[in-house]
């Protein structure tokens, strides 16, 4: 066993590997190496560029999966970084680092819980396995998706999955996610005809066209959202038209916008309401649609029972469940699992520039995890 490492000291090693998405820098394999010690069989599933790991100790059910990837954003400009973002930092009891909060640290408490509760626990019941990616901050198509289909077809269940998510809002242990919502995206462009501002009879501006719709859209509530779901959201995340000349009528309209929806939705219905509306008011249009997750929810159950007396017992802290945030691999794993929920460190410098993670709440981080294991496989 690894026992010489601390949490910090593996993932601090973790974020030394530039695995910036699909890129994995061999962190899989050297993780593997430790869980090959811990007694776990491992199955590494090459997709196109993108690295997965099949990690598995055990061959009885219940099956216990924890779920995470490898893979970081990108760094952005690094000169706006306090310290390098792959040269891990301790400042004032934070590390610093891309990826030290998403999610690196969650893998890194995953390898020590699970070295700990095989060391102290070598004959327990059920299995334990591990799946990591490099392709969650990707396109998503060659990474916990394949992996699943690679199970699926050979007919593995899983019981449990804890996706090392950052979840947390203020404190570690205050928030699990136990569902997500859905996430459905339209590229529209809006057909109009070039012109001159002075002749505008003679052109037909496809912003003023659009214009009545978009207010529709942005004003109209979708639904109330339901006791798991806060409401289904629409935005527009870009709009661009124009020539970039003052005296010029756009020709056309180009808009991405997004639906975060609850359970009360489905793509198919929204879809044809967007359709509705834009028909309605006359626009000349086409559109693409990109579905990138449904909604998914998995009730209170064994595996979030475990996991919340698992954070009581090492915090105090009396956990929330909410379905908030954005689209992760737990839709993916939810179709071949029933109880899947996300459980990690805070979530407030994700995706930022100096991305960090407390020292502090390593060790506690991985003692929930290996208690929610004692809870579920002694």
């Amino acid at each position: 066993m690894s026992t010489d490492f601390s949490v910090l000291d593996t993932l601090s090693a973790l974020i030394a590997r530039p695995s910036v998405t699909p890129e994995d820098a061999h962190c899989q394999q050297w993780l593997g190496a430790r869980l090959e010690q811990a007694g776990f069989s491992l199955e590494h599933l090459p997709s196109g560029p993108v690295a997965n790991l099949w990690a598995r100790r055990g061959t009885q059910a219940p099956l216990f999966v924890f779920a995470g990837h490898t893979d970081v954003v990108p760094t952005g400009p690094e000169a706006a970084w306090d310290s390098p973002p792959f040269e891990p930092t301790v400042r004032d009891g934070q590390l610093y680092g891309r990826g030290a909060a998403d999610m690196k640290a969650s893998i890194a408490a995953f390898v020590h819980a699970v070295e700990e509760f095989t060391q102290a626990h070598p004959d327990h019941k059920g299995s334990i396995a591990l799946l990591l990616t490099s392709d969650e901050e990707g396109p998503a198509t060659d990474g916990t998706v394949h992996v699943c289909r690679v199970l699926q077809e050979r007919g593995e269940q899983l019981d449990y999955c804890i996706v090392g998510e950052p979840t947390c809002s203020r404190q570690l242990g205050d928030t699990i996610k136990n569902g997500r919502r859905g996430s459905l995206s339209g590229h529209l462009i809006v057909k109009g005809r070039q012109g001159h501002v002075a002749y505008p009879q003679l052109a037909i501006n496809p912003l003023h066209v659009f214009a009545p719709a978009l207010h529709e859209l942005t004003d109209r509530m979708w639904d109330a959202g339901n006791i798991d779901f806060p409401p289904t959201s629409f935005q527009i995340s870009n709009i661009h038209a124009g020539t970039g000349a003052g005296n010029v009528i756009p020709g056309q309209l180009d808009v991405h916008f997004n639906f975060r929806f609850s359970t009360e939705q489905t793509p198919a219905g929204l879809q044809a309401e967007v359709d509705y509306i834009l028909r309605r008011h006359g626009v000349d249009f086409q559109l693409e649609w990109t579905l990138g997750g449904e909604p998914f929810l998995t009730e209170a159950g064994p595996l979030s029972q475990a996991l919340s007396q698992a954070i009581e017992a090492e915090t105090g802290l009396e956990t929330d469940l909410s379905t908030t945030g954005g689209t992760s691999d737990g839709r993916f794993i939810a179709k071949i699992c029933p109880q899947v929920v996300e459980f990690g460190p805070l979530n407030a410098s994700i995706h930022q520039i100096n991305e960090h993670v407390a020292v502090a709440d390593l060790e506690p981080l991985k003692n929930i995890y290996r208690r929610t294991l004692e809870s579920l496989l002694c």
